[in-house]
C-alpha cells in the first residue's frame, strides 16, 4: 500500500513561495490500477514522483508497505527505485540504441543483463520483430511499447505512468490502454496512473484522486458499470459507442 499523510510540498519560485501540493491524504492499494486526474499544474507530476523519492515532501509523511520514504538513505532509495517502473509520455527513449539495447539498459545499468529476459518481455509486449529497430524507425504507439518493455523488465512491483497515451492517437492510445490493463491482470502490478484524460482513467483506473491547484478535491471509486466493456480494437469501441 502507498500512503501520503498530510503531506505538502513548497517551492521557492523567482523569491515567491509556491505550493505545488497542499496536505495531500491519500491511501492507494496494492495490485489496483489508481488514477490521478487534474490539469495542468495541479501538482500531478510533483505527487508521482514523489513515489520513487525524485523529489520529496516539505511536510508529511509518504509509506510504501509502511515504511516512511523521507527515513531511508540514499542506497535505500535506490533500493526501493529498483521495485519501481516509470512509463513517460514523450517515451525517453535512446535514439543512438536499438530496441533491445533500449529495453536492457535497466539491467545493464545493474550489472545483470539477460537477453532472455528482453526477448520475454518484446513479446509480452508484441514488439518480438522490432529488437534491432532503432526508435526512429517505429511509430508512436511502438515507441510506448518500447518504453513499457523497459519499465516492465526488472519485474517491478509498481507502474508510475505519466500521461501514457497523451502522445498518441485513436488505435495506438486504445492499444497502449489494453496493454496496462494487460500487465495489471497478468502480473498484479499496482499502477498509478497521471492524466489530464478523463476517459482514460474511466476505463483504466480503479479509482481517482481528483486534483485541483494542489489539493485532493475528492477520491472516487469508479464503478465497473461505468468503465468500458473490452474490445479487440479502438474502432470496435467507437462503432459500439456510436451505435
Amino acid at each position: 500500500m502507498i500512503t501520503f499523510e498530510q503531506v505538502s510540498k513548497f517551492y521557492s519560485h523567482n523569491g515567491v513561495a509556491v505550493t505545488a501540493l497542499d496536505h495531500i491524504d491519500l491511501k492507494i492499494q496494492d495490485h489496483e490500477i489508481f488514477g490521478v486526474i487534474g490539469e495542468s499544474g495541479s501538482g500531478k507530476s510533483t505527487l508521482l514522483r514523489m513515489i520513487n523519492t525524485l523529489e520529496l515532501p516539505s511536510q508529511g509523511k509518504i509509506k510504501i508497505a509502511g515504511t516512511d520514504l523521507m527515513q531511508l538513505n540514499d542506497t535505500q532509495k535506490r533500493k526501493s527505485r529498483k521495485k519501481i517502473g516509470m512509463i513517460f509520455q514523450q517515451f525517453n527513449l535512446l535514439y543512438n540504441q536499438t530496441v533491445n539495447e533500449n529495453i536492457a539498459l535497466p539491467l545493464r545499468l545493474n550489472k545483470a543483463y539477460d537477453q532472455q529476459k528482453v526477448r520475454e518481455v518484446l513479446e509480452f509486449v508484441r514488439l518480438s520483430d522490432k529488437g534491432n529497430h532503432y526508435p526512429r524507425q517505429l511509430s508512436g504507439g511502438e515507441k510506448q511499447r518500447v518504453g513499457i518493455a523497459r519499465a516492465l523488465i526488472t519485474k517491478p512491483e509498481m507502474l508510475l505512468c505519466d500521461e501514457p497515451t497523451s502522445a498518441l492517437d485513436g488505435q495506438n492510445a486504445y492499444d497502449i490502454l489494453e496493454l496496462l490493463r494487460r500487465i495489471n491482470q497478468t502480473f498484479g502490478t499496482t499502477m498509478v496512473i497521471v492524466s489530464h484524460e478523463l476517459n482514460l482513467i474511466k476505463q483504466l483506473c480503479n479509482r481517482t484522486a481528483i486534483l485541483e491547484k494542489g489539493k485532493v478535491v475528492e477520491t472516487l471509486e469508479i464503478q465497473k458499470g461505468q468503465q468500458q466493456p473490452q474490445f479487440s480494437s479502438y474502432y470496435e469501441r467507437v462503432r459500439e459507442s456510436l451505435g
